[in-house]
């Protein structure tokens, strides 16, 4: 069966040396600058990120995550002086990104806690200022999830949204591998230009390369752009530590989708270029979405989240238009104009791409599940690209330069 091909995968053979100083610590100063890697047919040609609208096909359209990373690391002091950081990851109540952003006086999360030890029990408090007015932030902390904690937030000033306490306590999460701290200036560089919907915890990277000067000369090709959200959680950075994938567990991502997206791509007669691992697994989760109304088709929105392993089973075959005809009909049935649904697919070798045709990406880390789905993507030909990336002075990681791959299929 090709699930157990896929689930025997054993994550040693993805795995290649990676020396400290080829992790870019900072971004370059001019974003478009970037190098950019260009994989087709077994070729690789090297060209700069700014060259990227020439490289696009005239048929192509491209799909970008719109998501805008929160400021979601904070830090409270016991009063016996032990410093507690809390991380929240995913709201709780309200499960709804918006709606917990803009929640006033309480909300609860899902958050990692650094130096747990140190807090057993009872609330921390934070004290600050805003508007001349004193507002004191208290978290309690409650039950265990997996690595992270329920943690109940709540404020004593009504005028001030979860969100806005965020942007004056919080600090923006920039990925551990960069042994740093946060500065000022990543609150711009760790953005992408086009996000706009509050909700990850780590920058969908293949989007920083773009300015607004290589959007528009995208758009003067006369190739469409469209827009999706996946709210990137700190899942993304978590390494494979079992020796197969088959028992690494997915984090779950939430997506967003609007109909005008989903009719863009039941019109087959333009390839699809997905601008990040990200897009990927959100384009992707459609189809899977797609195949459970087609099994059901009053499936409730719970039936319409994406397992993991749900691309490896013994599924019917159905084409991108039929896909997303039946979320059309779907989102007619429930007069939505966006599917809100969740992911927590894996993509590795062995996995059958229905969407995507090109991808815009980085170079991932050693032994990531990111290595898999491009290795997935390439036909397996992923350490020729990396080992040429190595060698020709690229830089590496969340911001390093990128790649320009089209899919291989085997």
């Amino acid at each position: 069966m090709k699930m157990l091909n896929t689930q025997d995968i054993r994550i040693e053979d993805y795995d290649y040396p990676l020396p400290d100083e080829r992790i870019a610590k900072f971004p370059l100063a001019q974003r478009d600058s970037s190098q950019l890697l260009v994989y087709k047919d077994g070729e690789i040609a090297r060209r700069h990120f700014v060259d990227l609208p020439s490289l696009l096909p005239d048929d192509a359209m491209l799909v970008f995550n719109n998501t805008r990373v929160i400021q979601a690391r904070m830090r409270f002091r016991k009063a016996t002086g032990a410093l507690i950081e809390i991380f929240c990851l995913e709201p709780l109540q309200p499960v709804d990104y918006a709606l917990s952003l803009q929640s006033t006086t309480s909300c609860r999360w899902l958050c990692l806690i650094g130096n747990a030890k140190k807090w057993k029990e009872g609330a921390l408090q934070l004290a600050f200022t805003h508007n001349g007015r004193e507002v004191i932030l208290s978290a309690e902390r409650g039950a265990q999830q997996g690595d992270g904690f329920e943690i109940e937030f709540a404020w004593n000033d009504a005028t001030l949204t979860f969100g806005e306490l965020l942007e004056t306590l919080g600090e923006l999460p920039i990925p551990p591998y960069l042994n740093r701290a946060t500065e000022e200036s990543d609150k711009t560089t760790y953005q992408t230009v086009y996000s706009k919907v509050e909700g990850s915890v780590a920058a969908p990277t293949a989007g920083l390369h773009f300015t607004p000067a290589v959007l528009d000369a995208v758009r003067k090709r006369g190739i469409p752009t469209h827009e999706l959200t996946l709210h990137v959680g700190a899942g993304t950075f978590k390494p494979v530590k079992s020796e197969t994938i088959a028992n690494h567990e997915m984090h779950t991502e939430y997506i967003s989708v609007s109909r005008g997206l989903i009719e863009a791509l039941r019109d087959v007669s333009r390839r699809v270029v997905a601008v990040g691992t990200t897009s990927v697994r959100t384009l992707e989760s459609l189809y899977y979405i797609a195949l459970a109304l087609y099994r059901n088709p009053q499936a409730t929105a719970e039936q319409l989240r994406v397992q993991q392993w749900a691309p490896y089973a013994d599924n019917p075959e159905l084409s991108r238009a039929e896909a997303m005809q039946l979320i059309l009909d779907y989102l007619d049935r429930t007069g939505a104009d966006r599917l809100v649904s969740a992911t927590r697919i894996i993509i590795a070798p062995g996995y059958r791409f229905h969407i995507v045709d090109g991808i815009v990406t980085n170079f991932h880390q050693p032994r990531s599940t990111l290595l898999l789905l491009v290795s997935a993507f390439v036909g397996g030909d992923w350490r020729s690209i990396y080992d040429y990336a190595l060698s020709h002075d690229f830089r590496f990681l969340s911001y390093g330069d990128s790649s320009f791959l089209w899919r291989v299929d085997k």
